[in-house]
């Protein structure tokens, strides 16, 4: 693109553009850092650990501390220092599944698609028994079972998934889409909304529902029912698990509660409706894990060597962490194995950077961003308040990576419209491999929010969704073979070359104007 026609975009979408030259790009060190990144990469034996290997990662189960102590001992092995598992404050307990069965017996056998949602007991032992339907939309209403469902499978009257889709599973972007992206506007925060506001009906439903859902809790355990039976959201066999109880160790008991694929589920229903019995076996063993209730993240790095900026730094991250249902291999082993890469490949190139680098694969990012939060208020400050500690004023930039295996497009500037000319001179010699977009957009959900609200200009990368919304994103398809190793290398290679001109640059990244503090709500 042309230097005139690139200004005349950045303009267009609302993004300022300074007067001097173009951000400088090292051309050799970019071609080192491809030919290492493209044609001699480790990232696919890195995923391989971190999901087939390590296992699922629930937040402090022992399948995310066996990823962890690989991720440290490896970053060792490839030269990282201070290389090592850092607390961030209390999690609470751990959990994992040991054992997992469940079928239909009558009318006949079938074993049925279902997961034991996270932090609920077992069973104790194979439990046998006729299916029971619960037909309740009130705590009145639950009062006609009391008595009766003691040691009982249960399962509630419960409507199928919308009308199936047709559209494909998998997609990356079309030029369209990422143009609209590159000619978005920054968008100020809007007004909260008041009891005026037409959503509140909408909140106050949901709060009827959430108290109904707390004493149909209660009941079943206080009913000890034996096993309950849940609709998961998916269709064509995908279960997109979720949690079933607190992790916190002072949390109340919970019944045993399987998540069922929806077509089991309906089956199951249709029969019990049709008048034909249905009975089901299951056994389900699960663990809790209370010796140790900190969580942790993994942190390592390249130490800077230039006199006067060592003591900056730049981040790299995503989090190691997963859900259970699967290996967690989109969610989010990909971005993780990407960062770690992107070190290995700094390092094979024999890379000494001026400023410090340093990698953080962040814990239970899936229950609230707790790992980049607790590192965050632990080295730079408190956002609730924007008390700030020194080391805040040394980060130039954090970036991370969390939306699946796609290949990155380019970055989400965060409202940073300052970065806007640096970051595209830093993706041009990347066209070549799809990446070449900029947009001023905000986007949310993952661990570079924990920077950004303290100041700290952090970055999501924008990536292919490939099938990672539609198929994999917390659900029992997250496996090392919905990985696209080609994305991978590609993500990785830029990821160092942004890490390599961060660390070189003369400045650090500009940042925006300091949040203001934002009280707990």
């Amino acid at each position: 693109m042309k230097l005139k026609l690139l200004f005349s975009c950045l303009i267009t979408a609302g993004i300022a553009v300074p007067s001097f030259a173009q951000e400088p790009v090292d051309a050799d060190m970019v071609q080192k850092i491809r030919e290492e990144g493209l044609n001699h990469s480790k990232v696919m034996e890195t995923a391989f650990y971190l999901t087939d290997v390590s296992g699922p990662r629930l937040a402090n189960s022992p399948g995310l501390k066996r990823a962890q102590n690989w991720a440290v001992n490896q970053l060792k092995a490839w030269g990282m220092a201070n290389a090592k598992l850092e607390a961030w404050g209390k999690f609470g307990k751990g959990w994992e599944v040991q054992k997992n069965y469940a079928a239909i017996t009558v009318p006949y056998y079938h074993a049925i698609i279902a997961i034991p949602k996270a932090w609920t007991p077992g069973t104790n032992g194979l439990i046998k028994g006729e299916v029971m339907l619960i037909k309740a939309d009130s705590a009145a209403e639950l009062e006609q079972y009391k008595g009766k469902l003691a040691g009982r499978i249960v399962i509630f009257d419960t409507k199928a998934p919308t009308e199936r889709t047709w559209k494909v599973d998998a997609a990356r972007y079309t030029d369209e889409e990422l143009a609209e992206m590159a000619n978005a506007k920054a968008t100020p925060a809007g007004p909260r909304r008041n009891a005026a506001d037409p959503n509140a009906a909408q909140m106050a439903a949901f709060r009827k529902l959430r108290a109904f859902r707390t004493a149909l809790s209660q009941f079943l355990v206080d009913e000890k029912a034996g096993l309950v039976l849940s609709q998961a959201r998916g269709t064509d066999g995908t279960v997109f698990t979720t949690n079933g109880a607190s992790y916190a160790d002072t949390a109340k008991a919970v019944a045993p509660e399987l998540e069922t694929s929806s077509e089991d589920y309906q089956r199951i229903l249709r029969l019990i409706k049709g008048g034909q019995p249905v009975q089901l076996e299951a056994e389900i063993k699960t663990q809790f894990i209370t010796d140790d209730l900190q969580g942790y993240d993994v942190v390592a790095e390249i130490p800077g060597t230039d006199k006067k900026l060592k003591d900056q730094v730049v981040m790299i991250g995503g989090h190691l962490d997963s859900w259970h249902g699967a290996t967690g291999a989109t969610d989010n082993a990909a971005g993780s194995a990407v960062m770690l890469e992107a070190m290995r490949i700094l390092k094979a190139i024999n890379f000494k950077p001026k400023r410090t680098i340093r990698i953080a694969l962040w814990s239970s990012e899936e229950q609230g961003l707790f790992g980049s939060r607790g590192y965050v208020a632990n080295h730079f400050g408190d956002p609730k308040t924007m008390e700030l500690k020194p080391e805040q004023a040394k980060l130039s930039a954090y970036y991370n990576l969390d939306n699946g295996t796609g290949k990155i497009r380019g970055v989400y500037l965060q409202g940073d419209s300052a970065a806007a000319p640096i970051f595209k001179a830093w993706l041009e010699p990347f066209k070549d491999l799809g990446a070449a977009t900029l947009t001023i957009r905000n986007t949310g959900g993952t661990d570079h929010l924990s920077f950004d609200a303290v100041g700290i200009p952090g970055f999501q990368f924008i990536q292919d969704a490939i099938d990672y919304g539609t198929r994999t994103h917390h659900s029992n398809q997250d496996t090392y073979d919905r990985l696209v190793e080609d994305d991978l290398k590609q993500a990785a290679t830029i990821v160092a070359s942004f890490v390599y001109h961060t660390s070189q640059r003369a400045e650090m990244i500009p940042r925006k104007e300091l949040p203001k503090p934002q009280p707990a709500r």
